[in-house]
């Protein structure tokens, strides 16, 4: 080839070994980084163990990794030498010579090759399939540590009569012995079948026999083993019928046995046990007979029975016994679902009563009184309220509150309050400038809690504070106000160090200040600070100048992972929220403990369950337990996190708790009992939402008692999509101090409503007394409402509400411009027989774009009212003076005479307040827009009953237009 310019040409030099600086160069670099690697796996063990340390739960890390490593290295070990042994036996069972022929002469080629390296070889194969094995039952620790600490539930299923943990607890381990029986099984056959085929001993083209009879005995005794365990897998599939998962019309994720299991399954199994065994023996009997010829016949009947015992003869059974005559059949199955299923979800006491739904009081006034003392209704939305707090409380850019606040209740003057609140939480986004040093070392907290009474609103519709500003100050009196860990505080801080952290701000300047508690770990050790500089990939931890004596680091820092990361066999509900405990801002978390182990109980999937139209905005809420579905579930711990210190506390809620029992055995020390509850943090707990969600959802087809009902679909109830706006999703359950029908004085309740399977009408109302340390704490109180009668369901309401011409007219008017309308959540309240339904509605307007209070929507009985506050709503519904009500199939207001003097004078009047509001709104004048609103509302009414005396009278003549201002729809 000719010479292209690449280079040189010539005699090409001899490539020899590299130099010694090199060898040492590259063994040096490479020694590196095995330490490298080595440093990197220990500094997530070290830093691991020594967050566990700083929280005091050091017990779960040593407990949690003794337990997976003693899996590992047992269940390794153990498939190591099933194999291991099975290769050297089968090398060592080889023929002393080989035949003669083509596919043994190419096999003498390979056995020459690894024959210098067989004991590497085996070492190496076996190595291999420990490490898979041990990793995998390493990720079991939860089955072992509830198998070896199970204890009973003292409740048996009704067909096999064992206690429920046999299913919860041992079923499950038994379940994975077997599956790591059947997988070394296998590749035992596989390598002992590769070996004999390798030495000759099993041969597939060469004359003669295909196998020694060393050869025959050893693969059939390891067949031998793979049918036993196919038999023992029969056996425990009896068991399993009690928990297996299928559809059934009536519900899905059925568990239990049906017709078809208990009459044609089960005894199925029980077959298919009895002839697999045969076909074991018959595979043992091959070491005296050295034939497979009995086994195969076995193996081969064992095959065909499964196909016709085990599928084609249910398939019949339920072909032509159990649908012709499906109700009846399946009857007695169902009874035995609806209990365990109802005992399983704690459901089992709720209360269903009659109500009729409509009122036959005729007094007013006396109704009128009576919402006072039924319940105290909360107009302060906290799922909208929260961009108001955030305006009017923020202070500083780098202070956020949650975007759902969250209802507590309260005590002034000896009566309790429902309470909106919300911390005021740090936001990174929002500091000045973002550089490593005020990220994570100058701004390291919130401050304080801002809290506005529930039921009311000022006069400018803005929240009425009980405890605002900056330091907080109010109702709640004195508490460390330094919020460190909550719900936005997602990075890690380095604090008590050289560096001051800023504190707070006021009219003199910022404030500084140094963390004096004992949260977080130390990191004046160099060997921290290098694993921590590794763990969370920031070098600058090793070597800054701004860390030094007394530098702690903050991390893992909400609510929601310091209590998964200290209970990891808890289930955490999706709303922790914040309450003034002894002089201390405490996160109160509710968690759950949870089987998919209890029999004949239907299954659910949580994260679905738990989902409503906040969770669809609120990711955070979502909620997720170990097991992908579970069918047992108990609110058995109440968690606390305080906001300064990080310290958490589990406290044991449900005492009778099985499971809860179970893992306190496993982890000892690591809940405190429930007598240690204090009674000022007891006044906050509740009951959960996320609990209240799981029970409302099974309650939609488990509020029957009787199979017949259940099994023909009459009685499935919904829970509605959510009225106030367009998500398409559940309705959320809703916090509200009332009264239901059997009580006697206002509880703090959890409530939700049901519709019919389809439509929209309501079918029933339900309520928990969710106030802690009450007799009635947890019960569930379900109105039932008629099926030959329509009450109105939510959704109704609010389409009642939007096609009122007045109201539309004035939610128009509001819209105006800039500003949005926005519906508050729709409150229901039994009341005398009857429902009333309470929604506020907000204006978020001009440039400032928070939401403001303006309006109140009330019904009851067929009567409505839109007012500025919800006592002149509720006067106007029931009749008390100045205010008019309607019949049910009536308009509100009549349309106007254009040409009554009165009624255009005020019309003018409302005109010029529409425009002096919109004039406010362009200047963000909040004050003047108040003020306009009020003039316009004003107006209106004296139109409307300027017109109401025109119409009585007989002058005037009807127009087609309802009173409005010029602009507004009805104008033109």
């Amino acid at each position: 080839m000719p010479d292209r310019g690449g280079g040189p040409t010539g005699p090409r030099m001899r490539v020899g070994r590299p130099s010694r600086r090199v060898r040492t160069l590259l063994m040096t670099l490479g020694v590196l980084a095995v330490l490298g690697m080595t440093f990197t796996m220990f500094a997530g063990f070290w830093t691991d163990w020594l967050w566990y340390r700083s929280v005091r739960y050091s017990s779960v890390f040593t407990t949690t990794l003794s337990t997976k490593i003693g899996l590992f290295f047992f269940f390794g070990l153990l498939m190591a030498l099933a194999v291991g042994v099975n290769i050297w036996l089968a090398h060592r069972l080889r023929p002393p010579l080989s035949a003669m022929s083509m596919e043994q002469q190419n096999l003498d080629r390979y056995r020459m090759g690894i024959a210098p390296y067989k004991k590497w070889l085996l070492l190496g194969i076996t190595a291999l399939v420990g490490l898979i094995a041990g990793a995998s039952a390493s990720s079991q620790w939860r089955t072992w540590l509830m198998w070896v600490n199970g204890v009973p539930f003292h409740q048996k299923d009704p067909q096999f009569h064992l206690d429920v943990s046999f299913y919860a607890f041992d079923l499950p381990w038994y379940r994975f012995l077997l599956g790591f029986g059947f997988a070394a099984a296998i590749l035992s056959v596989i390598a002992a079948a590769l070996t004999h085929y390798l030495y000759g001993g099993l041969r597939i083209t060469s004359p003669g026999t295909r196998a020694t009879s060393a050869a025959t005995g050893h693969l059939s005794v390891l067949l031998g083993i793979f049918v036993a365990l196919k038999a023992v897998a029969y056996w425990l599939d009896r068991y399993g019928l009690a928990v297996k998962s299928s559809d059934f019309k009536a519900t899905d994720n059925w568990t239990g046995l049906r017709y078809v299991d208990a009459n044609a399954y089960l005894p199925a199994k029980t077959i298919l046990f009895c002839i697999a065994v045969i076909c074991a023996v018959l595979f043992f009997a091959t070491l005296w007979r050295r034939t497979w010829q009995l086994p195969v016949i076995g193996f081969g009947l064992m095959v065909l029975s499964a196909i016709l015992i085990g599928g084609l003869y249910p398939a019949i059974v339920q072909k032509f016994q159990v649908q012709p005559n499906e109700q009846a059949k399946e009857a007695p199955y169902v009874q035995k679902n609806l209990k365990a299923t109802r005992d399983a979800y704690d459901i089992d006491d709720a209360k269903v009563t009659e109500y009729s739904g409509t009122s036959t009081t005729t007094n007013k006034t006396k109704l009128r009184d009576d919402v006072d003392s039924t319940a105290s209704i909360r107009i302060m939305d906290p799922n909208i309220v929260s961009p108001t707090f955030q305006q009017l409380q923020q202070i500083r850019n780098y202070y956020a509150f949650p975007t759902n606040l969250d209802v507590d209740r309260y005590s002034k003057d000896g009566k309790d309050q429902d309470t909106v609140l919300g911390l005021r939480e740090l936001n990174l986004n929002g500091i000045p400038k973002n550089n490593w040093i005020n990220d994570h070392f100058r701004y390291t907290h919130g401050y304080g809690v801002v809290a506005a009474k529930g039921t009311e609103a000022d006069s400018e519709g803005r929240p009425v504070f009980t405890e605002s500003d900056l330091p907080s100050k109010g109702d709640l009196g004195k508490y460390q106000q330094r919020v460190y860990y909550g719900e936005k505080t997602t990075t890690y801080s380095i604090v008590g160090g050289p560096q001051k952290e800023i504190d707070y701000s006021d009219d003199s300047g910022e404030k500084t200040i140094s963390y004096t508690g004992k949260s977080g770990v130390n990191l004046a050790n160099p060997i921290n600070r290098a694993a921590y500089a590794v763990a969370f990939s920031e070098p600058q931890i090793l070597y800054s100048g701004a860390i030094g004596e007394g530098s702690r680091i903050l991390y893992n820092r909400t609510p929601k992972e310091r209590v998964e990361a200290v209970a990891p066999w808890l289930t955490i509900d999706g709303d922790a929220y914040p309450a003034v405990v002894d002089g201390r801002i405490q996160w109160i978390v509710d968690a759950y403990t949870t089987t998919n182990g209890y029999p004949y109980a239907s299954r659910t999937t949580l994260g679905d369950t738990t989902a409503d139209s906040l969770t669809a905005t609120n990711n955070s809420r979502a909620v997720v337990a170990q097991q992908n579905q579970v069918n047992y579930i108990r609110n058995s711990v109440k968690a606390t996190v305080d906001a300064y210190s990080g310290e958490v506390k589990l406290y044991q809620w449900d005492t009778q708790d099985p499971v809860l029992k179970t893992w306190m055995k496993a982890f000892p020390g690591t809940v405190k009992s429930k007598q240690d509850i204090s009674g000022d943090l007891l006044a906050h707990l509740r009951y959960p939402q996320d609990l209240f969600k799981v029970q409302r959802e099974l309650l939609t087809r488990y509020h029957v008692r009787d199979a017949q009902t259940f099994l023909s679909g009459s009685e499935v109830w919904q829970v509605p999509d959510d009225p106030t706006n367009k998500s398409g999703d559940a309705v959320p359950p809703y916090y509200l101090s009332m009264k239901m029908p059997d009580q006697s004085s206002q509880a703090f309740s959890l409530t939700t409503t049901f519709t019919p399977n389809g439509r929209d009408n309501l079918s029933g109302f339900m309520a928990v007394d969710a106030e802690a340390g009450t007799p009635d704490y947890g019960k569930i109180r379900i109105l039932k409402l008629p099926t030959n009668t329509t009450v109105n369901g939510p959704k109704q309401v609010q389409s009642q509400f939007n096609s009122e011409q007045n109201i539309a007219e004035t939610i128009s008017l509001l819209s105006r411009g800039d500003s949005e309308v926005e519906y508050g959540n729709l409150l229901t309240v039994p009341l005398d027989g009857g429902l009333l339904y309470v929604e506020p509605v907000y204006v978020r307007g001009g440039g400032l774009k928070y939401p403001l209070l303006r309006k109140v929507l009330v019904t009851y009985g067929g009567n409505t009212a839109f007012e500025d506050t919800l006592d002149q709503a509720l006067d106007k519904v029931f009749g008390a003076e100045g205010a008019t009500t309607r019949p049910p199939d009536e308009s509100t207001t009549k349309p106007p005479t254009s040409g009554n003097p009165t009624v255009q004078e005020a019309l003018g009047d409302a005109q010029k307040a529409f425009d002096a509001g919109q004039a406010a709104l362009k200047k963000g004048d909040w004050k003047a827009y108040g003020q306009a609103q009020k003039d316009l509302e004003d107006a209106l009414r004296r139109a409307e009953a300027a017109q109401a005396k025109a119409d009585k009278t007989g002058g005037g003549s009807k127009s087609s237009a309802t009173p409005s201002p010029s602009g507004s729809p009805g104008s033109g």
